[in-house]
């Protein structure tokens, strides 16, 4: 009998089964030596086409939406005006009481008027006899209206004072007054800054098709080609326009190794910062709003806010924007007025109804003649922004709307105290644009085997009273 050879036909290890049942024998395995390679499955896997939202919404866009508006302008500069205080007083005087002198750079404090000076809780009322002292207009003489000729037999001492002016007083027949007060006022000024960026894919990749089945931060879903990555850029370039005007800095001096071209803007925590208040601390028995004093904690932090905003333009109605540490604080805060009525707090907002006001969810309360709104602020939250250094606990932001003189307009006009002046004019908009180069996706600008999603908008934010807004930080990161 002969001997029949397979040829390699059939591998030597394959025996079949009469039933659909897999073992060693009976399937195909490519993980010998002499195999090839290894191949680890036999069947295709299982695959979710669906992709997997472990983070939710990831875009922490839309806080400059809630709060303010985008404008267009047409310069590379943004100037404006901001009234100054009405009535003259400085927190800043020297004293000497000998001569009844009283010493502040540049005063605007005439003969005749009528002045208040306080030293240590002690207050003495004078009136100003040479508004020229020393012939330099640093200083003024003040004679005191009793306790003696001099500021020193009327109890104050040489040193520190807070003097303001409270009105004037002449005698019979005298001249009258010498001098005029201009309108005092701070001219402010922003300039828009360019931001770019971009997504790119070969013409190989984009002729390979996978689909992956999404839904946007947005809320729309369905299936994407290769233009998952293009998607994901623009919703990050988005994210982007807005953090710039957040977190935007000028360039100061001693910057020169940045080279031309950058000079940066002032965004929402730098204007703050600078122009602004700031509270550190907020319910950590740590707390201090610029010079407040002794450290508070709950409630006692919240009306040293309060009597800061007395001091500035005492907005109405407020908005707050928080990490959600700082939220919580401010639900226990309210929580632990609210069981007992104290303190003068009112929710009106909640129809004065303690169910509702118990929920623990507040969206808005009263306090003293003010009202504010607060909110989580995702952007605080996120581990990938500022969730990543927690050193900024939340902002307060003014609602409504300021009178603002605008030199373009050549007017006073309104705006919400915080909005966006991106560059735009009849032959071009800026605020946000894009493009597609390359040769790939029907588009042919070059030879090159690519496509590119461009994307560029150039815009700055305008903080408008700065001096009614608060930045919640925290002094130890946690």
């Amino acid at each position: 009998m002969g001997l029949f050879s397979t040829g390699g036909s059939f591998p030597a290890g394959l025996t079949p089964s009469p039933t659909k049942t897999l073992f060693g024998s009976n399937y195909l395995t490519f993980d010998s030596a002499t195999g090839g390679g290894t191949f680890a499955q036999q069947f295709l896997p299982d695959v979710y086409e669906k992709e997997v939202e472990r983070y939710g919404n990831r875009s922490v866009s839309s806080f400059l939406r809630m709060v303010g508006a985008e404008i267009p302008s047409a310069s590379d500069q943004i100037i404006w005006s901001e009234q100054g205080r009405l009535h003259i007083a400085y927190d800043a005087a020297t004293l000497t009481v000998a001569s009844s002198k009283i010493a502040v750079a540049g005063h605007a404090v005439r003969a005749g008027q009528t002045v208040a000076i306080s030293q240590d809780l002690v207050t003495v009322k004078a009136v100003v006899t040479n508004a020229d002292t020393d012939s330099d207009g640093n200083a003024f003489t003040a004679v005191p209206y009793s306790g003696g000729a001099h500021l020193t037999d009327a109890g104050l001492t040489d040193g520190a004072a807070k003097v303001f002016v409270y009105g004037s007083e002449f005698g019979k027949g005298s001249d009258g007054m010498t001098g005029s007060v201009d309108a005092g006022f701070e001219q402010f000024s922003n300039s828009p800054i360019i931001i770019k960026d971009k997504y790119s894919i070969s013409g190989s990749d984009a002729a390979q098709i996978g689909w992956v089945e999404v839904t946007s931060e947005n809320g729309a879903n369905g299936y994407l080609w290769y233009l998952k990555s293009e998607h994901e850029t623009r919703l990050r370039f988005e994210d982007y326009l807005e953090m710039s005007m957040i977190e935007g800095e000028l360039a100061g001096a001693g910057t020169g190794a940045l080279g031309a071209g950058y000079k940066g803007t002032e965004g929402l925590f730098a204007a703050i910062e600078s122009r602004g208040n700031i509270y550190q601390n907020f319910n950590s028995g740590e707390s201090t709003l610029a010079n407040a004093g002794a450290d508070r904690t709950g409630l006692q932090d919240f009306d040293e806010i309060l009597k800061n905003l007395d001091k500035q333009g005492a907005i109405e109605e407020n908005m707050m924007f928080l990490n959600r540490a700082t939220a919580l604080a401010f639900d226990d805060m309210l929580g632990a007025v609210n069981a007992h009525y104290n303190g003068g707090t009112s929710y009106g907002v909640f129809n004065n109804s303690e169910d509702m006001a118990l929920n623990l969810g507040f969206s808005g309360f009263r306090r003293g003649s003010y009202d504010f709104y607060k909110t989580d602020w995702k952007y605080l939250n996120d581990a990938a922004t500022r969730g990543l250094t927690n050193d900024i606990d939340g902002v307060m932001v003014p609602a409504g709307t300021s009178t603002v003189y605008d030199q373009q307009l050549g007017k006073n006009i309104k705006r919400p105290f915080l909005h966006v002046r991106y560059r735009a004019s009849e032959a071009d908009d800026r605020k946000m644009k894009s493009w597609i180069t390359g040769s790939v996706g029907g588009v042919y600008t070059s030879d090159r085997d690519e496509m590119n999603v461009n994307f560029l908008s150039e815009r700055c934010l305008c903080v408008q009273g700065a001096n009614n807004f608060v930045l919640f930080k925290s002094v130890t990161q946690s």
